[in-house]
């Protein structure tokens, strides 16, 4: 059951380095339109490419608040992600400090599945110069019941 005293907490910034091969390699295997534009020193991260926060966040103790939601790996799924960026996406060469905070909680209702409770976590990202330059907010949900086993 969704611990509802995550709400507000705040992980430890990390450390994103942006790096070029791991800029190419997203971009195959998102199947990216322009592959060209993906690679080289110049390198342009695709809108998704952020979605790698997960790897660099698990090398830093505290900095991913999630596991304070305590979210059910029965009834728990991932219901949303979506990205905000507030200029051009992250480069290759660049460095990004982010930090991850569960922001809010609510409920709705489901015939089906009884309560349903919705937990949504930003993940801002800051240049060097601590410029917002993109944010990244997940949103995840755990039923009231089970599945049903059919």
């Amino acid at each position: 059951m969704v611990s509802r005293s995550a709400e507000g907490a705040e992980g430890t910034p990390f450390e994103i380095v942006v790096e070029q091969g791991k800029i190419a390699e997203f971009a195959r295997a998102v199947q990216a339109h322009d592959l060209a534009e993906h690679h080289g020193a110049d390198a342009v991260s695709p809108p998704t490419f952020l979605t790698t926060q997960f790897f660099w966040e698990e090398r830093v103790d505290g900095a991913n608040p999630w596991s304070l939601v305590e979210m059910s790996q029965e009834r728990g799924m991932h219901a949303e992600q979506a990205y905000v960026f507030h200029g051009p996406p992250p480069q290759a060469g660049e460095r990004l400090v982010a930090t991850s905070r569960v922001t809010r909680m609510w409920d709705k209702e489901s015939r089906s599945a009884g309560t349903l409770t919705f937990v949504e976590m930003v993940t801002e990202f800051r240049d060097a110069a601590g410029t917002l330059r993109a944010t990244a907010t997940l949103t995840g949900v755990e039923t009231g019941k089970p599945p049903e086993v059919a």
